[in-house]
């Protein structure tokens, strides 16, 4: 109906022709549908063409609403349709757009909604683009406070407002709070400072939630990012020792801060945490042995820590915080790629009508719409951007398994670029190119000891070893989980 109705605007609205019955009143549909330029878009002018042109009672149009809400009344329409056409056969309008006529109404049955509602939507649509455009720093803050919701991950909510001019700054334990913030610079724009909320795992109460349970008599939650403010508030964090004691944080707590690289303003990097954190004692002390438990483990005589490739940071942050200002995974792959005639998603988003390419790309969305009979569209992201995939229902057969669990994939096929410029890469080959991520990562030898419980200097003997028959025998951590997160996908 979109497309119907688009072709109809670039139209001079008095070339649009309004279907009669013969001998009848030449305004019959022209009443109901001349406001969206004869396409019907809302259910009110679905049931007042059934009332109107098939003369259906109100309690016959009632039940055809209803029948659109499928939600509730899966595939109930179709007993509407002999008695629709026919009645408008029978009051002389053509079969033919009798027919088509059911089946846009048909249509209404996956995504049709009442007008005020598409009211409500575009007034949504408009505060939000409005919102987008002058102030960006706020809107992505606002976003990242939201999650989960949308199409789109923390990832691309932040990468959007970088393009956009927005400065992102770092989960830090000196200045981050549980929410994502804004504050001050110099620029256009605030800065969005990342809250504690972002790190997977770690506890933070939301302010409005937290009132709501207050004022229904319930326990407050356990907020983490509440002690780290309220001991920083006290004195400024001169060491990680001092935090431990200062915050009274859980072990875990530490953990999960410095896997996300939040002590950076403390003088350590991510490694160099861990291997502070595993320094320090259990979660409990004696009270009577409190002020000796600063240091309860010596330093170990051991070579400085090797630095952290920034493929290997970026990895991390995405596992910990599901996204990274430190650089995108897909540019660590792309001499790869290169080597292998693999553009970017940028190349295919400028790419001629008919050109075939080969683009691979982190899966963002895939979407299954009911109106668009078993045809996917994928959005694919890499370091240049983001692009456009139509797979059709027979590739879907052949490459279902790549299609659907593939978080890293190879698309193949030619590009399909409308008058509007808008760009597709129609697919025509697929492969799963999710194993090039374990690339980016450090091996199983090379990882932190305090991902293996051992110390530098211990080996790894046969039973310590990750097993890749035997997954019982993996060696695992919350952080490996996984490489990305999950897409979003919509069916």
């Amino acid at each position: 109906m979109v497309h119907p109705y688009l072709k109809r605007r670039a139209m001079n609205p008095e070339d649009i022709d309004y279907p009669y019955p013969k001998g009848g009143d030449k305004n019959e549909l022209y009443n109901v549908l001349h406001k969206t330029l004869g396409v019907p878009l809302f259910q009110e002018q679905a049931m007042r063409i059934a009332i109107e042109a098939a003369k259906f009672t109100s309690e016959e149009a009632n039940g055809l609403r209803r029948a659109m809400a499928t939600f509730r009344n899966v595939g109930t329409i179709g007993t509407f349709e002999e008695k629709m056409v026919g009645n408008m056969v029978r009051r002389g309008y053509d079969e033919t757009f009798a027919k088509n006529c059911f089946e846009q109404i048909k249509g209404f049955g996956s995504y049709g909604f009442p007008e005020s509602h598409a009211a409500a939507f575009a007034q949504l649509v408009y505060v939000s683009s409005w919102l987008k455009h002058y102030h960006p720093d706020a809107f992505c803050c606002g976003l990242l406070n939201s999650q989960p919701m949308g199409f789109y991950a923390p990832a691309q909510i932040v990468r959007d407002a970088q393009q956009n001019g927005v400065k992102i700054r770092t989960i830090d334990v000196a200045f981050s709070l549980s929410q994502n913030t804004l504050e001050q610079t110099s620029g256009k724009y605030h800065a969005v400072r990342l809250g504690f909320r972002q790190i997977d795992g770690f506890k933070w109460a939301d302010p409005d939630e937290e009132r709501e349970r207050l004022a229904k008599g319930k326990s407050p939650t356990e907020d983490w990012g509440a002690r780290i403010v309220a001991a920083r508030e006290r004195r400024a964090f001169t060491s990680l020792e001092e935090f431990a004691r200062d915050t009274a944080l859980p072990k875990r707590a530490l953990i999960l801060l410095a896997d996300a690289d939040a002590f950076r303003s403390i003088g350590l990097d991510r490694r160099a945490a861990l291997w502070a954190v595993r320094r320090l004692p259990d979660d409990v002390a004696l009270p009577l042995f409190e002020a000796a438990t600063a240091r309860e483990q010596p330093d170990e005589n051991t070579a400085p820590l090797p630095q952290m490739p920034r493929s290997e940071q970026v990895v991390a942050d995405y596992q910990t915080i599901r996204l990274s200002l430190k650089g995108h995974p897909l540019e660590f792959l792309r001499q790869t790629f290169a080597a292998e005639s693999i553009v970017t998603c940028e190349t295919v988003s400028a790419a001629h009508h008919g050109r075939r390419v080969r683009c691979a790309g982190v899966v963002l969305v895939r979407q299954r719409p009911g109106s668009a009979k078993g045809v996917i569209f994928m959005t694919l992201e890499d370091e240049t951007g983001i692009a456009n995939v139509v797979v059709w229902p027979k590739v879907m057969e052949q490459f279902r398994r790549e299609v659907m669990g593939a978080r890293l994939v190879m698309v193949e096929g030619r590009i399909q670029s409308s008058k509007e410029k808008v760009v597709h890469l129609v697919a025509e080959r697929l492969v799963d190119r999710s194993h090039d991520l374990a690339a980016l990562s450090d091996n199983l030898a090379a990882r932190p000891a305090i991902l293996t419980g051992l110390s530098p200097s211990e080996p790894l003997n046969d039973d310590r070893r990750e097993h890749p028959d035997n997954p019982s025998q993996r060696i695992r951590h919350p952080r490996d989980v996984r490489i990305l997160p999950r897409s979003r996908d919509f069916h």
